[in-house]
């Protein structure tokens, strides 16, 4: 049973990432006929996404509190599996229908992105209590590998037949894993545990450093082939040297055993590997270093969100489903910031300087990384 139970987590955690990058992915057939959505009304399919996720782990723990981690794991799969359901029928609509249906399905993905990740990394602590860094380290490469095949996997699917076939098969892959067995739980009774304020300083860091994350990863296309006017295939490489970078050093973190590394100073180190990326960006002009600079900014990416969340996990682990929660909506907050607020930002300020400012993101995300991960040691 536990293994089945680990296959439930992990494949929610794979078809999580599939499924939250698919709107992104849509962004040239969108803007196509029958659908025609202009930049502006794309965009704005972004927000209740945002919105719904940072609502989803932040009520992650109320709904455990009254349905157990069982229950907020499969609501948020369901949620999940509505999400793709309108999704797919978007694929057959058009005009004002489809225009709804886009926002409906991105508003119940946010939601059950929230829950789906706020359950999947409090299971998979609880499942290797041994080893519960890498374990979530691992659960998160999976889901950042997820989020660069899906891309592919739905163009793919799109030069054959229509792409809405995509969304269908991960919504009957969510189906499937709704029907794989869970540990037991049983919802809490009683009062509820005070939130403390130390848990603000775990949110702080992960808000942080997915501004970090969002600016590397959402600007990067853009950064080579129009700031350095470079051609566009090698903007595209950046975005995948980064995010692949990421994803291979998290599966290699976890296929390390724990006593072989020094989990704190990888940890600690991950900051200014970041710092030092974005000061260099600014410096490099020939293509193959500045992808060569995003494949390392994705490396020192790979470590500091998922040992973020497991020291948060066991600093507080009478409270693991509302940490983890706290921890998506403020990695959520984040991304917003980094990935959409520098869009106006840029009219004010050259995004090559705001790469330079953004180095300094490593002083804050070194100081917390040393306190928590000191609480999360005497924890």
């Amino acid at each position: 049973m536990a293994k089945l139970s680990a296959v439930a987590v992990y494949t929610a955690g794979f078809l999580q990432g599939c499924a939250f990058v698919l709107i992104p992915a849509l962004g040239t057939i969108l803007a196509a006929p029958p659908y025609h959505l202009s930049s502006s009304t794309y965009g704005v399919l972004f927000l209740p996404q945002t919105l719904g996720a940072i609502f989803g782990a932040l009520t992650a723990d109320t709904l455990h509190q009254r349905i157990g981690s069982r229950g907020l794991f499969r609501t948020g799969v369901a949620a999940n599996v509505l999400a793709l359901l309108l999704l797919a029928g978007a694929a057959y609509s058009s005009g004002t229908l489809a225009h709804a249906l886009l926002l409906m399905e991105t508003l119940f993905l946010g939601v059950g992105f929230g829950l789906t990740l706020a359950a999947v990394n409090h299971y998979a602590a609880l499942l290797f209590p041994r080893s519960a860094t890498m374990a979530v380290t691992l659960l998160n490469a999976g889901i950042g590998g997820a989020t660069a095949l899906s891309p592919l996997i739905l163009h793919g699917i799109a030069a054959w037949t229509s792409w809405g076939v995509w969304p269908l098969m991960l919504a009957a892959g969510f189906g499937l894993v709704l029907f794989l067995p869970l540990p037991a739980s049983t919802a809490k009774t009683g009062e509820s545990p005070r939130w403390q304020a130390a848990m603000l300083l775990f949110a702080l860091a992960a808000f942080l450093y997915a501004i970090g994350e969002g600016i590397f990863g959402s600007w990067a296309n853009i950064y080579i082939s129009v700031n350095k006017a470079l051609p566009a295939h090698y903007g595209a490489l950046a975005l995948s040297a980064f995010w692949g970078s990421m994803t291979l050093f998290r599966i290699l973190l976890a296929l390390v055993p724990e006593r072989v590394i020094a989990q704190r100073w990888l940890y600690l180190a991950a900051p200014l590997g970041m710092g030092a990326c974005f000061a260099a960006l600014p410096f490099l002009s020939s293509a193959w270093t500045l992808i060569g600079a995003f494949a390392l900014a994705g490396a020192a990416c790979s470590v500091y969100f998922p040992f973020s969340m497991s020291y948060g996990l066991a600093a507080f682990s009478g409270q693991q489903t509302r940490m983890a929660g706290l921890m998506v909506a403020a990695l959520m907050a984040g991304e917003g910031i980094g990935s959409f607020a520098l869009g106006p930002l840029q009219s004010l300020v050259a995004l090559p300087r705001i790469y330079l400012f953004s180095a300094l993101l490593a002083i804050p995300l070194f100081v917390l990384g040393w306190r928590l991960s000191a609480r999360a040691k005497t924890s």
